[in-house]
């Protein structure tokens, strides 16, 4: 577990053994049946979401996917209506539909990170979990709105058992590739990818390398994400996500999104959340996510002093929703 400025510790994704169970066997009985329905579908759902800078205003909770109550105490609180709503899915968890139609009814988009916890990305790209994933991509196609998907994100870091040091680059892109192609084979073409490294950081407490190696193409990615946190009052988004935008331009034009960040209150958090606004109005990003929790080495990102809140206030108005 990595403790530095480069990694914040989230909690754990849930993996419940008895829906493991559950729809592990359910998509095993119907892998068949799923990819020759695929030949039906009517026609190509919406994919495209707005790509226009400063659009996305986004929010991650403890309470995603099961309630919408964080979301809900985060809004009123800021002033502001978030249309991304991210949480973490471990593997074999299934499709949430009903917070998914919230978000829809809503106006927002569910941003979903798929991670692979414990499961090897050679088993993946092999096709042994096919049936897990027709499942999901048959719900998410169901679903019928847009839905972003990242997979074993933050790859070019250590701490997970996808990333850097556990398995090789080439895995990882033979995985992600994999899922895509099965997502887009089944018709869920209402999924925008995103691709989610961490911030390059070569401190001497380790190194996290530009995240070129784990690049998938260009034919498998819609959007980049990039994740880092403010943890000291020294810090600027320049030097904290400019190095990362840079690797990242070098592979691609795609847009990017701040995919994961927040700062402590001892960073000077009226100042960073202000300097987070400007850093994406700067850099032409198209918004970021805020992780309004705590982490499992106890360091919290809410956003609760009188300065925050207008601070992110004042941020929010300067945002306009995609397609206003």
């Amino acid at each position: 577990m990595r403790r530095d400025s480069s990694r914040v510790r989230r909690r754990p994704r849930g993996t419940a053994a008895g829906v493991v169970a559950v729809v592990a066997a359910a998509a095993i009985a119907a892998a068949v049946v799923v990819y020759n329905r695929s030949k039906d579908h009517a026609g190509p759902l919406p994919v495209d979401l707005p790509t226009t800078p400063q659009s996305y205003l986004g929010v991650y909770t403890n309470t995603f996917p099961a309630s919408y109550a964080g979301l809900t105490a985060f809004a009123q609180a800021t002033g502001s209506s978030p249309d991304l709503l991210m949480y973490y899915s471990g593997w074999f968890v299934p499709f949430p539909s009903r917070f998914a139609q919230q978000a829809a009814s809503n106006g927002a988009v569910p941003l979903v990170q798929m991670d692979p916890d414990g499961i090897s990305l050679a088993a993946i790209a092999s096709g042994r979990y096919d049936a897990y994933l027709s499942s999901y991509a048959e719900a998410v196609r169901a679903y019928g709105h847009p839905v972003i998907i990242g997979f074993a994100h933050e790859m070019n870091g250590s701490w997970y058992s996808w990333g850097h040091g556990h398995a090789s680059p080439a895995a990882f892109v033979s995985a992600w590739r994999h899922v895509v192609e099965l997502f887009r084979a089944l018709g869920a073409k209402n999924v925008t990818w995103l691709w989610t490294v961490n911030i390059i950081n070569d401190t001497r407490r380790g190194t996290i390398p530009s995240p070129a190696a784990w690049w998938p193409g260009a034919a498998y990615v819609n959007w980049v994400g990039i994740d880092g946190y403010y943890l000291k009052s020294s810090w600027q988004f320049a030097p904290l996500f400019g190095p990362t935008i840079a690797a990242v331009r070098e592979l691609t034009p795609d847009p990017v999104l701040i995919a994961e960040t927040g700062a402590v209150r001892a960073a000077d958090q009226p100042a960073k959340i202000a300097d987070l606004f400007a850093g994406v109005r700067q850099y032409g990003l198209l918004g970021f996510v805020w992780f309004d929790a705590t982490n499992s080495i106890k360091q919290s990102f809410a956003i609760n002093s009188p300065a925050a809140l207008g601070a992110f206030r004042r941020g929010a108005r300067t945002f306009s929703r995609p397609g206003s």
